[in-house]
């Protein structure tokens, strides 16, 4: 057998990260289960779609055979193939393993990849306080509430200068506007600690990607003992993607207190799951409002219920996942009322973005407790929508309300005559 060579040492900042799934992961073809694991692991490579392997004591060999094929990874080492031979017609090279990895990924030892084109792969969440919480995820996914709250807890990088990773997701390479108004939470919060942000203002000027890391700087305006008023910066390469103004408060008891009312609409048990392949995300919409149907009308409201697995103990943290989600909705509540309009054309037909969008936080909840978007379209037209949205707890507190600007237009050229395609535009 010829000795493969290992690239590792000539690529130096080469990544390949094995990350454990919390949950159950499973492969089917039809209905006909191939593989069924508690210890999957997501392996995320540089420049690669992100891959899911199965313990092979969790794969049912049986139905496969080992095949003559196979292929050699300068990182990972030779991988040898099964078929799938219990399905008419066969399904060649469903699995594959790399019985002796290099060293800097010995963790797939033992381990079957899987060609999620070739099969369906689903992975399920459950929560352990409720039977009926449970979420299932199409593979692959963008990622894992860890992923999304590592992008959004900003590292210090300086004085008042913070810093986001990037990510390696590539299917739709656009950082939403929502993950940077969180960023810009968390910012401020760490720079002026002992206020809590009370109402963020942002536009998104320009579209970031998830190939550079987002860099944040916070300008205190003012820094006063009961209120502090920050401006934001988020760059990207060293160009201005968003600006942003926030409001800090240190607090004080109740003067008055009122509280709009929540909508009486149906629970989140009794409304549709829907998939943005987040795991640990319970996402369910009343009605199944949020729709790429663009046949699917109805008014322009959408009702969306939220639970995340984990709450942070960070007050930030759980504002700053609350705000990250508040700019999904009002593009598909301004469209749902229009035929021939859906989500499934965004950036195909439909040049769509959120523009801007203003928040104000009120009471905190906890986030892996039911919590409710009530979001509606307000007004449409010029090329913009307008929604205004409310956030509750499942028991009546208003966490915090928004609006938002969005533009809604036709493309002037298709996007691959403009060098793009339907993943990259904004």
């Amino acid at each position: 057998m010829a000795v493969i060579e290992s690239a590792w040492a000539s690529h130096p900042g080469y990544r390949i990260d094995l990350t454990a799934f919390q949950g159950i992961a499973r492969a089917w073809h039809g209905d006909l289960l191939l593989a069924e694991s508690m210890a999957a692991l997501r392996v995320i490579e540089t420049n690669h779609v992100e891959r899911l392997y199965f313990p092979e004591a969790d794969v049912r060999l049986n139905l496969f055979e080992e095949n003559d094929h196979h292929s050699v990874c300068p990182f990972k080492g030779e991988a040898d193939y099964w078929s799938l031979t219990a399905s008419d017609p066969p399904v060649e090279n469903v699995f594959w393993a790399y019985r002796n990895p290099f060293n800097e990924v010995g963790g797939l030892r033992g381990h079957l990849g899987v060609y999620h084109e070739k099969v369906r792969v689903e992975l399920e969440t459950r929560w352990p306080d409720d039977s009926r919480a449970v979420t299932t995820n199409r593979f692959p996914v963008w990622g894992d509430q860890s992923d999304l709250q590592t992008l959004i807890d900003v590292q210090a990088n300086g004085a008042n200068r913070f810093v986001a990773p990037g990510y390696h997701e590539r299917t739709r390479n656009v950082v939403e506007g929502g993950q940077l108004l969180a960023q810009a939470i968390v910012a401020a919060s760490k720079a002026i600690p002992n206020q809590r942000v009370t109402s963020a203002y942002m536009t998104f000027s320009k579209a970031a990607s998830f190939d550079h890391p987002i860099d944040i700087t916070v300008d205190p305006l003012r820094r006063g003992r009961t209120f502090s008023t920050v401006a934001i910066r988020a760059e990207q390469k060293g160009v201005l993607v968003s600006p942003g103004l926030i409001l800090m408060d240190s607090g004080a008891p109740d003067t008055i207190r009122d509280v709009t009312t929540m909508p009486d609409i149906p629970g989140p048990y009794d409304s549709e799951s829907c998939d943005m392949r987040v795991t640990g995300r319970d996402l369910r919409i009343v009605d199944g409002a949020y729709s790429s149907d663009p046949d699917r009308v109805g008014p322009p409201v959408i009702y969306a219920w939220v639970r995340f697995r984990d709450n942070p103990a960070e007050p930030y943290l759980r504002s700053a996942l609350v705000a990250q989600a508040t700019t999904h909705w009002t593009i598909a509540a301004a469209m749902r009322p229009h035929p021939g309009f859906g989500e499934a054309l965004a950036h195909v037909t439909q040049s769509t973005g959120v523009m801007s969008i203003a928040i104000a936080f009120h009471d905190d909840a906890p986030v892996n407790e039911w919590f409710l978007y009530a979001n509606r379209a307000i007004w449409s037209g010029r090329g913009l929508a307008q929604g205004d949205g409310t956030i509750f707890s499942q028991d009546g507190r208003l966490i915090a309300s928004y609006s938002v600007q969005t533009m809604i237009r036709n493309f002037t050229e298709t996007p691959g005559a403009m060098g793009m395609d339907s993943t990259n535009v904004m």
